[in-house]
């Protein structure tokens, strides 16, 4: 799990990097798009926190139950 954060991590360093330079930022916010994309990926993040939020749930209700038994 640390070496994907640490992966994860890394990709958003190296393509803030690649987007700074590019300033594709620029055109987007000029023509309006960029509250559309900043919308889009926090509607990723906030699945992706959904769906390990409920598995760890379901994980720790498993465990429980195989401990009891």
């Amino acid at each position: 799990m640390k070496k994907f954060v640490l992966f994860i991590a890394i990709q958003i360093i190296v393509l803030q990097g690649i987007a700074a330079q590019s300033g594709g930022g620029d055109f987007l916010r000029s023509i309006g798009k960029i509250y559309s994309v900043v919308a889009v990926i926090a509607v990723i993040f906030i699945g992706i926190f959904i769906f390990l939020f409920r598995l760890d749930r379901k994980l720790t209700k498993l465990e429980n139950h195989i401990k009891n038994e």
